[in-house]
């Protein structure tokens, strides 16, 4: 019988979700492509119809939690923006709102924070980890320039290393937290503390 579209992508979701899962609960380096398949009720023959390897799985995985975040981030346009700084910091709070309360978006994030090694057959995974983290430091450095340009920042301020700064801030949180949920509440203690970031490189 012949697959339709609609049968390849409901097998390609099962196979996601059998990798989220078991990536979570072994670790990546520990989960093989026929363990996924084997916990989607698939063949290994599925994995690679829809995945060249394992980076290819791990990082579609991925993209499918997080690309609503990334794209929210990129649809900031800072020079239409009434206050670029409140537009980020609302995106920002918005992202780090859906890893606490999405169950999905907090299980792959707690995998790449604490549960992937970058080598061998994964060294796909940290190119593409690097790829985000730029476009997501781009994207900083693009809010925080324009917020300069009207003043809201030192003219001597650089963009550059606030947007490291800001993204280093936002990574620690979330590293930080996913490693020990019940140490602090991310909800209320996220807008503090970036508010606190914002408040200080405005009076630097």
């Amino acid at each position: 019988m012949r697959r339709t579209k609609a049968d390849a992508q409901l097998t390609r979701e099962a196979l996601l979700d059998a990798a989220e899962h078991l990536f979570a609960e072994r670790g990546v380096s520990r989960s093989s492509l026929q363990d996924i398949a084997r916990a989607a009720g698939l063949t290994r023959g599925a994995v690679y119809w829809h995945f060249a390897d394992k980076a290819e799985l791990f990082n579609a995985m991925m993209a499918r939690a997080t690309q609503p975040m990334l794209d929210a981030l990129q649809a900031i346009a800072p020079a239409t923006e009434a206050d670029p700084l409140q537009a980020l910091l609302r995106s920002t709070l918005a992202a780090l709102h859906q890893i606490v309360h999405d169950p999905r978006t907090r299980r792959v994030f707690d995998v790449a924070t604490h549960k992937v090694e970058y080598v061998d057959d994964l060294l796909g995974v940290r190119h593409r980890h690097v790829s985000d983290r730029r476009d997501c430091g781009n994207q900083i450095q693009l809010t925080f320039a324009e917020a300069q340009q009207r003043g809201q920042l030192p003219a001597t301020a650089s963009p550059v290393a606030l947007a490291i700064g800001y993204q280093a801030l936002v990574s620690g949180l979330i590293q930080n937290w996913l490693l020990e949920p019940e140490a602090f509440d991310l909800d209320a203690v996220a807008p503090q503390a970036l508010q606190a970031y914002l408040r200080g490189i405005q009076q630097a």
